[in-house]
């Protein structure tokens, strides 16, 4: 009698360990966070963060005005950690290492959101999340330590997925996911993709800057985030229309492996990012998929 209550119990303690598993990996993710409310000047507010965030061993890759617009700011930061993690998978994996934080100003005080780790995490490196999950569990809750220090929690904002959905996220049927990049353009060589989109780059070419760049010449793998500055076209544009507060959507990628370029397809990065947007919304950006497409291949030519 001992050993079949015992079994029982075996197969009781087993049933209610993989349901409570079936629930975290179901988890609503949410796509950003509200990480504090500060009375100050957008600079003195990014001072904090950086701050913060080099406390706990983070760099800071770049920053920017989205739109050339003082009163909207965007940091990049990244940790060696993350790199490594996101470095394990080879298709794209890299842009996952980069991550933002967004500053709205309006009637002197600045909202300062993050793009949730963990939502980017699924999203862009789908199974390996779990592979490597208390790893990567392990820096989301380093960063939410480091902006502890700024802000007083993380209410959460902006829409949300599920964590299994957004391995394999698309807006709608037969729209694109991860997995289907755009290519932009092939090089002879890494160096030559390299040189070329830098010199682009410098050149402003498309009304574009630099935000940051994140370069692995081991693995032949450069990342660049890219401000699209077109006042008819690029931020100015779009973003109005779909939402500002997700402003740490931005900046866009240009991720270059080996001698290929490619960007994450509009249809799929904008949806993701803003994934709250009715059918009619996006509708109202119908063309800026390809208009932003058109940006990049103009960097790799």
């Amino acid at each position: 009698m001992r050993i079949k209550i015992t079994t029982i119990a075996v197969l009781v303690v087993s049933y209610l360990f993989l349901f409570s598993g079936n629930i975290k990996a179901q988890e609503e993710l949410a796509a950003y966070f509200n990480a504090a409310t500060l009375e100050m000047e957008i600079s003195d507010a990014a001072n904090k963060v950086y701050n913060a965030l080099k406390d706990g061993g983070f760099e800071i890759l770049g920053d920017y005005h989205p739109e050339s617009n003082k009163d909207l700011f965007v940091v990049a930061y990244t940790r060696k950690d993350l790199q490594q993690i996101c470095l394990r998978k080879d298709d794209r994996g890299a842009l996952a290492s980069i991550l933002k934080i967004g500053f709205i100003k309006k009637e002197g005080i600045v909202d300062v959101s993050m793009l949730n780790p963990m939502y980017v995490f699924y999203a862009y490196l789908g199974d390996h999340t779990d592979k490597n999950l208390s790893e990567l569990q392990k820096i989301d809750s380093d960063i939410k330590a480091s902006l502890s220090k700024v802000g007083n929690g993380f209410t959460p904002f902006g829409g949300s997925e599920e964590a299994d959905d957004l391995k394999k996220y698309r807006y709608m049927a037969f729209m694109p996911r991860f997995s289907d990049p755009v290519e932009l353009n092939e090089f002879s060589t890494f160096k030559e993709g390299l040189t070329t989109i830098n010199k682009n780059l410098d050149a402003g070419k498309g009304n574009t800057t630099k935000v940051y760049e994140l370069d692995f010449p081991e693995k032949e793998i450069a990342i660049f985030g890219i401000g699209l500055l077109d006042t008819e076209k690029g931020e100015a544009h779009f973003l109005p229309i779909i939402g500002e507060e997700n402003i740490a959507a931005m900046p866009y990628e240009i991720i270059l492996q080996g001698n290929e370029a490619t960007m994450l397809h509009g249809k799929y990065r904008f949806a993701l990012h803003w994934p709250e947007l009715t059918m009619g919304e996006f509708m109202k950006i119908m063309s800026t998929p390809g208009d932003v497409e058109d940006f990049m291949e103009e960097l790799t030519k």
